[in-house]
């Protein structure tokens, strides 16, 4: 058996790309993974073949493609980023269309996982595929260089193991399983396509079953499931332990279980089981018998509504192993958790769970030293490369730290004096690496980290790709920090860019944030040492928006003076944005909400995550939007018609009012620039970790071309209370249908009355300063109605919309 990948350390993944792109693919099997695997490929600008085996209907040969497909198209979260997208992908059969295979530059076989199922399939594929497609296995375990050992060494030179994490769009890792034979061209070719075209975090992996990630990950999750199968844990409690309290989703294991599919966790544990006969710990694969019970009861979790959870009248109930009912939760007996949890950052809080003396830390510390040391027993196995497995678990399983990282955290030494009173085996390696007097893992200098490599027997670089580029990094230096207040900073990040970055709670947009943000673009203006500025963080969302609390502070002691003046100033920040003399660039990611989805749309030329999740979303807290969003999308609807007639206009304006009337939120960049959250001159960044890189090299881009901010919109074409009217009457039928309360009505037609122009008795052309303080205006009359009040107290308590 292979058990030696090749050496993978040099290979490039970063921009600008070294290799030919793919730009027609093969997905062979529409399965879940086939066809969400096809889904994402189209996201990026394939066209796709996806065929599947011939239907038993004689009436449509393509009855399976067309199910799988048809189920991708349903799915949620959606797997293409616009219905346009699923236009790119072409269905067909095994019988008729086999031949497509021999046009596309990339074939991924996603078929059953069978061996034999599959080598029928690869033998079918060296038939037809042209002489230098890339071919390639999805697979999350089976033996990569079994499944082509029958093919030519040609063959054999351009296949290897991809095994994408499903759901494929969002997942972030992509495991690649090289051969032996793999020209490592090829890899390469695949790794750098899967990174900079396909948004993922690739790691190269030993042609072992199943790789890394699960081989790691389901260890890990199956020596907690047994905590409550074998021990007195709780499910709830367990979930509490393996949580976001030590840096885990929050939905920790039994969650997750569920929405993986307890039927699929289980045939992944069996087949491990089945393959690691070599493993010291091979038992810790065998399904609990709760858990085999449950699949065989047809309880698979989220797919069948109940697993270890079941939701019950509107409370979630956990399974009870001994009556298999589902039963409330009793309260958790874990000890003192708030004071963990207060703690710090996450180091600090792993540190303080590892010393603690009660049910808690018992959990962690016999948890956490078998998985640290069952990691440290697979390297040279899985892979040479201890980061890689760290990378695997934090990419595929979302953990904020890998094994070694957890390691490094808590004390090398502190580990393997817990390993040594716990009677868990520590390799050679380790036992050498102390012995030569290393005490951690990796090693940082210069903002520069190293790993150490058992068979280097000392630390090596291991750099992040070129293209990325990290604020940690440049905060380093005190001496980038330009300038700062307690919600905000600019940074110099090199080349004569700097960067504003909100540091307020939630990235909310607050007095000081927007004032702060003023004031930097006035600086990057009159700094002739300075080029232009980039607008980003890392935060977990790029803005929540607007500071809540800030505005409704005022409104209940009636400084509504105070408040327009508030609002003057965030239109003019947003209309700086805009109008500066010097590139800026906003570079929203994940959630981009209300004033920030304004900033976003006013960027002349923005740089988006392709996930993020734009809108603008005022009407929920009983408000509309008023930092130039509304104006903005009546100046949109006015240039897209294609002439001025006003029922040209109103056809275009109409979606946009209505989108924002719903607090509908975007499903992703693409998506936000279908529903005008985001101008059409956005560049998509596929992988998030080069967001903030693309957009530095926007600013030089446009500096370097000379940059002239766009013409100040002077004659927007507005359409009147006759628009209005006719709005009025389909919301008056959305409120006698019940979709709307008499409230959304209310708010909905202030919307109306700005997008319209007001009390205008025809349509007029207007200037953007007239819709501006139509925007205001209405703000601020909301702002004082008791209703909105109480929207906004609500979603600051509970974080969630009332509908009053």
């Amino acid at each position: 058996m292979e058990t030696k990948a090749l050496d993978t350390r040099s290979l490039r993944l970063s921009a600008p790309a070294t290799h030919r792109s793919f730009r027609t693919a093969a997905v062979l099997g529409a399965g879940t993974m086939g066809a969400q695997i096809a889904a994402h490929l189209a996201n990026t600008g394939l066209e796709v073949h996806l065929l599947d085996i011939v239907s038993d209907d004689d009436d449509d040969p393509n009855a399976v493609v067309k199910e799988g497909f048809e189920k991708a198209r349903e799915a949620s979260p959606d797997p293409f980023f616009t219905d346009d997208v699923a236009d790119r992908v072409y269905l067909g059969n095994f019988e008729d269309d086999f031949e497509r295979v021999g046009e596309v530059d990339w074939v991924v076989e996603a078929v059953l996982e069978r061996m034999d199922v599959k080598r029928d399939v690869h033998a079918r594929i060296e038939e037809h595929a042209a002489d230098d497609a890339v071919i390639s296995t999805n697979t999350s375990g089976l033996p990569i260089h079994e499944i082509a050992e029958e093919r030519s060494e040609d063959f054999k030179q351009r296949f290897l193991g991809t095994h994408f994490f499903n759901p494929p769009r969002y997942m972030k890792l992509l495991e690649l399983v090289p051969t032996q034979r793999t020209d490592p061209s090829v890899l390469e070719r695949v790794a750098q396509f899967g990174r900079l075209h396909l948004g993922k975090s690739v790691v190269v992996a030993n042609d072992v079953p199943y790789f890394i990630g699960n081989r790691i990950g389901v260890f890990a999750q199956l020596q907690a499931i047994r905590y409550y199968t074998d021990g007195d844990y709780s499910i709830e409690e367990i979930d509490t332990l393996t949580g976001q309290l030590v840096g885990h989703p929050k939905s920790a294991t039994f969650r997750t279980a569920d929405l993986v599919g307890l039927d699929v966790l289980t045939d992944v544990a069996n087949n491990l089981y089945e393959k690691v006969e070599g493993d010291e710990r091979r038992e810790a694969f065998q399904v609990p018998e709760v858990m085999q019970r449950l699949v065989d009861e047809g309880r698979l979790g989220e797919k069948t509504k109940e697993g270890f959870y079941k939701k019950v009248d509107d409370e979630i109930k956990s399974l009870d192993p001994e009556t298999f009912e589902y039963t409330s939760a009793e309260e958790e007996e874990l000890g003192d958790l708030k004071s963990i949890k207060k703690a710090g950052g996450l180091d600090d809080r792993l540190q303080a769970l590892y010393q603690d003396t009660g049910r808690a830390g018992t959990f962690f510390r016999e948890t956490t030293l078998e998985l640290l040391g069952y990691s440290a027993r697979r390297i040279g196995e899985i892979t040479a490369n201890p980061a890689d497995v760290d990378r695997a678990i934090r990419w595929g399983f979302n953990w904020e730290k890998g094994p070694f990282e957890i390691w490094d955290a808590l004390g090398f030494e502190t580990v393997l004096n817990g390993m040594e009173e716990h009677d868990i085996a520590v390799p050679e390696w380790v036992e050498a690496m102390h012995s030569r007097g290393h005490t951690q893992f990796y090693q940082v200098e210069d903002g520069e980290r190293s790993v150490y490599l058992p068979d280097e027997q000392g630390y090596v670089d291991d750099p992040r790709p070129s293209d990325e580029l990290r604020l940690a990094s440049v905060k380093q230096d005190d001496s980038n920090e330009i300038w700062s207040n307690d919600e905000a900073a600019l940074l110099d990040v090199g080349d004569g860019v700097a960067l504003y970055e909100f540091r307020s709670k939630a990235n909310s947009l607050g007095r000081n944030v927007m004032m702060g943000l003023r004031e930097c673009i006035d600086r990057v203006e009159n700094d002739p040492n300075l080029r232009g500025m980039v607008i980003g963080n890392e935060g977990k969302n790029f803005s929540v928006g607007a500071n809540l609390g800030e505005m409704a502070m005022a409104a209940s002691q009636g400084e509504f003076e105070v408040i327009g003046q508030y609002i003057d100033e965030f239109q003019d920040t947003v209309q700086q944005v805009r109008y500066a003399t010097k590139p800026v660039v906003a570079a929203p990611h994940q959630r981009t909400l209300g004033g920030a989805c304004e900033i976003s749309m006013a960027c002349p030329y923005p740089i988006a995550d392709a996930e993020t999740y734009i809108g603008l979303v005022e009407l929920g807290v009983g408000l509309i939007p008023a930092g130039t969003g509304t104006m903005r999308l009546a100046a949109k609807a006015a240039k897209e018609a294609p002439n001025d007639n006003p029922s040209e206009i109103q056809a275009h304006l109409r979606p946009y009012f209505e989108t924002v009337a719903m607090a509908e939120v975007a499903e992703g960049a693409a998506e936000g620039i279908e529903m005008g959250f985001l101008p059409e001159t956005t560049r998509i960044v596929m992988h998030t970790d080069r967001r903030l890189y693309a957009a530095k090299q926007q600013v030089l881009r446009l500096s370097e071309q000379g940059y002239m901010p766009p013409p100040v919109m002077t004659n927007i074409k507005v359409l009147g209370e006759k628009t209005l009217s006719t709005f009025k009457v389909a919301l008056m039928q959305y409120r006698e249908g019940n979709y709307i309360s008499e409230y959304d009505e209310h708010l909905a037609t202030k919307l109306g009355t700005v997008m319209t122009g007001g009390e205008l008795s025809a349509p007029q052309e207007v200037h953007e300063k007239y819709l501006l303080e139509l925007e205001r205006e209405v703000f601020l009359s909301l702002l004082g109605e008791q209703k909105t009040q109480e929207r906004i107290f609500h979603m600051l308590e509970h974080n969630k919309p009332l509908r009053n």
